[in-house]
């Protein structure tokens, strides 16, 4: 893995044709490659593409995976937002498919993928989640794939069903999932991660990647840029710092600056 810190903007495309809020795949991509070309404009690393607007989400387990129209919309859209940025992609298929987001991966070319719960069990707003993380190995392989799985370690919007010492918790998913890199984030979609708890897991997996999956912005970034090996941010780049409105391209840039390279 590269040893530059990779400052991803987070594209969270509107509902696809199953979910219940869907209104038409034009405006989707649309609005996902504006997005898009102001995080380039902003002169981030890349971009990471979710299906965020599908909420309620499926579970994205083997015996509840998400709809077809899924991977086949987060590709497009991938695919649009490459034409138009030339940025290099992650995919993250919400809430925990691992196995679409793989194979969005393999077909549009993707550098990473997000997995929200690579191994353990949480309790979710879509009920309990466990982690399939040899499935999802054994796929990249078939696949003869590089891409790189980024996973959470407690994330957000969960909780873990057994509670283990966090310095045992990160060292396993580092040591014993797969995982290319460990995803740090605070409670809640745009929430900050304490400073303490990054500090914590960097003591726990020295010279294992960390990045920050949410919550970084202009106004923590001196603490907690220089402590992780790249970044995921959506919300404070948003119009008011709200997650559904669009990138405004001032504090994408505003965010920039205050994470050099």
């Amino acid at each position: 893995m590269t040893t530059k810190r990779q400052l991803l903007g987070v594209v969270h495309l509107g509902a696809l044709p199953s979910a219940a809020r869907h209104r038409s795949m034009a405006e989707v991509l649309d609005a996902a490659v504006r997005d898009g070309e102001a995080f380039a404009v902003a002169d981030f690393d890349g971009l990471v593409v979710e299906n965020f607007g599908d909420s309620p989400f499926h579970r994205g387990t083997a015996d509840d995976p998400v709809p077809p129209d899924v991977p086949a919309g987060l590709a497009i859209a991938a695919d649009r937002l490459q034409r138009a940025t030339g940025l290099p992609l992650a995919i993250n298929c919400l809430r925990n498919d691992g196995m679409a987001a793989l194979g969005v991966a393999a077909v549009t070319g993707a550098r990473w993928v997000r997995v929200n719960v690579l191994s353990g069990a949480y309790v979710t707003d879509q009920g309990l989640i466990q982690g399939e993380a040899a499935r999802l190995l054994g796929y990249r392989r078939r696949l003869g794939s590089d891409t790189l799985i980024l996973a959470d370690l407690f994330v957000k919007h969960a909780e873990p069903l057994a509670r283990f010492e966090l310095r045992d918790a990160a060292r396993d998913l580092a040591e014993r999932s797969g995982a290319d890199g460990l995803v740090l984030s605070g409670s809640r979609t745009g929430a900050p991660v304490d400073v303490s708890f990054v500090d914590e897991v960097r003591a726990a997996v020295a010279g294992f990647p960390i990045w920050i999956g949410s919550g970084l912005g202009g106004d923590n970034a001196d603490e907690l840029w220089p402590r992780c090996d790249g970044a995921i941010v959506g919300t404070w780049c948003k119009r008011g710092g709200v997650a559904i409105a669009p990138v405004d391209p001032e504090r994408a840039r505003r965010l920039r600056a205050a994470c050099p390279r």
